[in-house]
This record gives structure tokens, C-alpha cells and sequence, in this order.
């Protein structure tokens, strides 16, 4: 059995996540990111299970100063659609509920539910924790805004479903371990993860990346940090599709190195691209 690190309490999203792509393992609740990725790094989990990034609220931006520093590696992905219930004791009704209590995402991501029913909400520290102290409380003028897992962990009706303004809710987690595990090369659709540093000379960006657009290599995430406290060049964290054993990726990344600072460019995984991204892909441009 392998045991899941997460962030939150029993029954938050990250929770949920564990169990959706890993049914009947064990999960670990972490109360900080560096927690979960310790966890996995000391050996408590065997996996850690990152969120990082959001539809609606983007990326979630302190991970993406931990990944460069720790020393786990990438070995897949997962998205989880979020759907937020109003959760609240036995006995309570839409009518009897005043106020809601949650993480400030999820309120701001049911603004418009909560306005047309005339509920006055209350930031919470996470959904997972909001659902507890309503529970807790089992006053039936109070509810909380979390998941369903949530709902069966602490014994909450749901009142409604799918809350959300906006249905196309996802987040993006990475699954992290201690060691590397590429697969092989079997014609699946992949994803590889690296870092790498300019130098800092003009045009450096774009001639790091002019193999990847030479070699017909889609890049899915490029983002930028500055490291070191200096602004005078910047680390990059990109994802590309495709395998580092496929000739059009080891040439793009050949190039990349010859480009990019000496000893800076690391590979942080090699892993199958998950089916949502297949199913959910724009089509191309004419």
C-alpha cells in the first residue's frame, strides 16, 4: 500500500485528489507544502500529491518555489474537477441557512450562488477545516462550502451540488516521489518536466527554445523565477510534450543545453500525459 501526502485537513480537495486517482490508499494530511514534500522526501509517504495550478485561479504560486529545491521527482499528473457543496448539519434546509463559512477561493468561486441566496460568508482556513467546525457546531443556520469527501468524513448533508460559478473548475496536481521513474517510450502521449537558467546575454530565451519550435515540440507551461535575490536572469520551469528518448526531443534539448547556463538545466520528470488533457485539448488553428 502506498501512503499520499497532501495539504489540508481529512475530506479537502487535495484529499479527495489522493483518493480519486488512488483508490483505497492511505493519505497522509500535511499542514504546510514543505511538510508534504518531506513526507515523501523522509520516506512517511511514498507519494506526494502537489497541486499546481487552477482554471480559475491560476498557479498556485509556493510550489512552484519548492520544486527546484527539493529533491523528489516528478512521476505524473492528475486533474480533479472541483465541485463545491453546501454542506450542513441534519436537519438544516436552504432556508435555514444565514451563513457560510469556507477557504476564501472556494467562497469567491461561489460568489454568485451565495448572493442569490442571501448567505453572508465567512473565510475559513481551508474548506476541509470550515466543514469540520460546522459539524462541530451543528447549528442549522451555519454550512460550509467544500467537497462531497468532505460531506461523508464529518457526517454533513449536502444541500446542493455543484455550486460553483463557473463549471469548468479543474486543478492540476503533480504526484511526486524519491525516485525517478521514466517510462519507456511506447508511443503514449508524454510530458517532460525540466529547469533550466539563462545566460544573461541578449536573445538567450529565445535561442534556449529554438529547438523546440525547429523540431515541432509543443511547449504546454513556460514559466520564469528569479533566483538568488539577483534580477538579472531568470530560472525557467517549462513542460514540454514529448519524450527525451524521441530523436525531436533530445535534439530540442541539446540545443536548449548548449543555450542555457552550465549546470543548470535538470530533468524533474518524464511521465504519461493524463486523459483529461486529450479530451480537453483546443483544436488547432487553420
Amino acid at each position: 500500500m502506498t501512503r499520499i501526502a497532501y495539504l489540508g485537513q481529512p475530506g479537502s480537495y487535495s484529499d479527495l485528489a489522493c483518493r480519486t486517482a488512488f483508490p483505497g490508499e492511505e493519505t497522509l494530511g500535511c499542514v504546510s507544502f514543505p511538510e508534504v514534500f518531506a513526507a515523501a522526501s523522509d520516506g512517511r509517504a511514498g507519494l506526494a500529491m502537489i497541486p499546481v495550478d487552477n482554471s480559475l485561479a491560476g498557479r498556485i504560486a509556493d510550489v512552484h518555489h519548492l520544486l527546484p529545491e527539493s529533491d523528489l521527482h516528478i512521476v505524473g499528473e492528475h486533474f480533479q474537477r472541483i465541485e463545491h457543496h453546501l454542506l450542513a448539519p441534519k436537519g438544516a434546509t436552504l432556508q435555514t441557512i444565514k451563513t457560510v463559512k469556507s477557504h476564501v477561493q472556494p467562497i469567491g468561486q461561489c460568489r454568485r450562488y451565495l448572493q442569490k441566496m442571501g448567505y453572508t460568508p465567512i473565510v475559513s482556513g481551508d474548506s476541509a477545516t470550515a466543514a469540520k467546525e460546522v459539524a462541530e457546531a451543528g447549528d442549522p443556520t451555519l454550512a460550509a462550502i467544500s467537497s462531497s469527501l468532505s460531506g461523508e468524513i464529518y457526517g454533513l448533508v449536502s444541500l446542493a451540488r455543484n455550486i460553483e460559478d463557473e463549471e469548468h473548475n479543474t486543478t492540476r496536481f503533480l504526484m511526486m516521489a524519491r525516485e525517478a521513474a521514466w517510462p519507456k517510450d511506447d508511443g503514449r502521449k508524454f510530458i517532460t518536466s525540466f529547469l533550466y537558467r539563462v545566460r544573461s546575454v541578449p536573445a538567450s530565451l529565445y535561442k534556449s527554445l529554438g529547438g523546440f519550435a525547429t523540431n515541432g515540440i509543443n511547449l504546454t507551461k513556460l514559466e520564469s523565477y528569479m533566483v538568488g535575490g539577483f534580477f538579472e536572469a531568470a530560472q525557467f520551469y517549462v513542460e514540454a510534450e514529448g519524450h527525451p528518448d524521441q530523436r525531436p526531443m533530445k535534439l530540442a534539448l541539446e540545443e536548449l543545453a548548449f543555450f542555457s547556463r552550465k549546470g543548470t538545466f535538470k530533468i524533474l520528470g518524464v511521465y504519461p500525459a493524463h486523459r483529461f488533457r486529450l479530451v480537453t485539448a483546443e483544436p488547432a488553428d487553420d
